[in-house]
């Protein structure tokens, strides 16, 4: 699929399914959800045992207890541990200014196949991600979810550790990436012995020198618009 790394091993319709079910049970849970997860459920009946059941473990964490109660969980889980953050630059970046230019890549990505965000999501989010990947380029989706397969696996591994309800969509997404390699496997030592990185404070998502209009000399292009006309996903 890219001469910069391997191609899948299971099928474009499998992927599909996999990475559009495991972006749909990682969003935020809401009665929409509640009522796709029978649906879920039988698309995920359609992959193999590897992928395929990590997504129904998950289904039958969320279906088991009351919305509220997930939904509190869910913030739990996400927004208030750092080994649990759902955005992929992160955990190559944390909280400095070359996070920046990374989420900027992210855009350009997008851009190369005409889909575009509203200003509500950060074009990192696991949940863009796959569904990127699996509704308007895989291709291109491959390459960002290994591009940041470290992080992946991290997370993976701390959901995982949390005995989290999403572990399985996570596990899932991870079981259809080839095995790590062993710079990706120094990379998750370092990350878990470490964490993300710190530096900067005061960052916002694209404001790094290089993009910055007040540093360019006057007249001098821009080197990427960033969309703030409707697109985004569901």
């Amino acid at each position: 699929m890219s001469g910069r790394h391997p191609a899948p091993a299971l099928p474009g319709e499998q992927l599909a399914i996999a990475w559009q079910t495991a972006s749909l049970l990682l969003d935020y849970p809401d009665e929409s959800l509640l009522a796709r997860l029978g649906m879920l459920r039988r698309l995920s009946e359609t992959l193999t045992g590897t992928v395929g059941d990590p997504l129904r473990a998950c289904i039958g964490r969320l279906e088991s207890g009351s919305l509220s109660t997930a939904q509190e969980d869910y913030v739990d889980t996400f927004d208030t541990r750092r080994r649990h953050n759902l955005f992929l630059t992160y955990f190559a970046h944390g909280d400095t200014r070359r996070r920046g230019v990374a989420l900027l890549r992210f855009k350009q990505t997008y851009l190369r196949s005409g889909f575009v965000l509203d200003d509500t999501e950060l074009p990192d989010h696991l949940c863009v991600v796959l569904e990127y990947a699996a509704t308007v380029d895989q291709r291109l989706g491959w390459n960002l979810l290994l591009d940041h397969r470290a992080g992946l696996e991290l997370l993976r591994l701390a959901l995982r550790d949390a005995d989290s309800r999403w572990f399985g969509a996570v596990q899932s997404v991870t079981a259809t990436l080839p095995p790590l390699r062993g710079d990706e496997s120094a990379a998750v030592r370092r990350l878990a012995a470490e964490g993300p990185p710190q530096e900067e404070v005061g960052l916002t998502p694209y404001a790094t020198p290089a993009f910055d209009p007040a540093t360019r000399p006057p007249g001098s292009p821009q080197p990427l618009p960033m969309p703030s006309f409707p697109g985004g996903r569901r």
